[in-house]
């Protein structure tokens, strides 16, 4: 069985970082699946899907950690060519990647105590975000 929905989010730019856990485990609840996978995938190139601790210390710690990697800067060619200072967003996007997947156990998602799984957005401005769950299993 597949089946597959949209969650839409709102952010508020460079940084915001959302716990989604429970949205991503709405849609595997709806699905009806109680053995198989989750793949949650951010649309668009400058946001992540990952699993981390949500917590305050690691919500500053991992963007810091990326404006530290890819700072801001003018000298990035995607800023020569498009002058849109998101040139360093793209980047931090890239590395840390727009989907993950997760087990389904007994019809959840098959996280430890201190997983969630978050939407970051590494865009300077803020963006409407849909982010597409699949469900597959049976």
């Amino acid at each position: 069985m597949t089946y597959q929905r949209n969650i839409s989010l709102q952010s508020t730019g460079h940084r915001h970082m959302q716990d989604i856990t429970s949205e991503v485990q709405q849609v595997i609840a709806e699905s009806g699946v109680g053995t198989g996978i989750a793949h949650v995938f951010n649309i668009g190139s400058t946001g992540v899907i990952a699993c981390i601790e949500f917590e305050s210390g690691l919500e500053r710690d991992l963007p810091e950690i990326l404006d530290k990697l890819f700072p801001p800067s003018r000298d990035y060619g995607h800023e020569q060519a498009w002058h849109d200072g998101n040139g360093h967003s793209h980047l931090q996007a890239t590395t840390l990647g727009p989907d993950l997947t997760i087990p389904i156990t007994d019809g959840r998602a098959n996280l430890g105590t201190w997983q969630q799984i978050i939407h970051l957005e590494c865009d300077v401005k803020p963006r409407n975000r849909q982010i597409v769950v699949t469900v597959l299993g049976e």
